[in-house]
């Protein structure tokens, strides 16, 4: 079996979803939402948690008390989300929608996009498209975080492929540089027993300096980049490639 619609098929999801959205990235959200300092949000904020997934920081987000919305294309993440939510206590809002066609104007407080949940989009007019629609769900004053795997990052371990098992599961990703870096290709086979499936993904990359040159051009009138959730800087020892941008106006 071959999946090739990438992220906007439900079938692909469903079917990589134990080793996409494993137990450990929900305990690794809560603690982060714990520990971050880029991730403090005050008591009353909204928060809007775009390409939400199933929920991820969505459902511990409600469960800390902050009013959370999480906006996703995908029925069946969204569906995984709600139940997971039921399941916790909590009742935090679930939109099905294109991130292209989503509005809401001045809503919140704060904007989240995780774990690389950016980039996905064929035109790149589209990607900066979706920016704008972050800077303009904020208020002013509001904030967003935006966090990817940098393209300094993702140099240092495209190779060799990854291999994770999980049960009798297992799963390899073999990760291809195309277009002088400005996109990456990730190729997935999952084997389960005597059925494999084939995946691709398709994604633009991003430099530090490339990505705050967009979020600037998007509207963000204040800009930092850092290379955690601790606050590090964006540099040799980096984890992770942090933007966090204000709308000013």
């Amino acid at each position: 079996m071959t999946h090739t619609g990438g992220f906007q098929d439900d079938d692909f999801w469903i079917e990589f979803y134990d080793f996409l959205f494993s137990e450990q990235r929900y305990t690794q959200a809560g603690e982060l939402l714990d520990t971050s300092p880029l991730l403090s949000f005050p008591a009353g904020a909204r928060v809007l948690d775009l390409c939400c997934g199933p929920g991820v920081f969505t459902v511990p987000l409600a469960l800390r008390g902050i009013e959370v919305t999480g906006v996703d294309r995908s029925a069946a993440l969204l569906e995984r989300g709600r139940k997971r939510a039921a399941d916790a206590g909590v009742a935090p809002r679930f939109t099905e929608a294109d991130v292209l066609e989503y509005r809401a104007e001045g809503r919140y407080d704060v904007v989240l996009n995780m774990f690389t949940s950016f980039g996905y989009f064929e035109d790149p007019a589209d990607n900066a498209r979706v920016l704008r629609t972050m800077h303009d769900s904020l208020v002013p004053g509001g904030t967003l975080v935006l966090d990817v795997a940098g393209k300094e990052l993702l140099a240092r371990k495209v190779v060799p492929p990854k291999v994770v098992q999980r049960g009798d599961d297992l799963m390899v990703q073999t990760d291809t540089v195309l277009d002088d870096w400005a996109r990456l290709r990730s190729d997935w086979v999952l084997v389960r027993g005597e059925r494999v499936t084939r995946a691709s993904l398709v994604w633009f990359v991003y430099s530090a300096v490339e990505l705050r040159a967009m979020v600037r051009e998007a509207g963000f009138g204040e800009v930092e980049v850092y290379g955690g959730f601790d606050g590090r800087p964006y540099d040799q020892d980096a984890e992770r490639l942090l933007v966090r941008a204000v709308r000013t106006a």
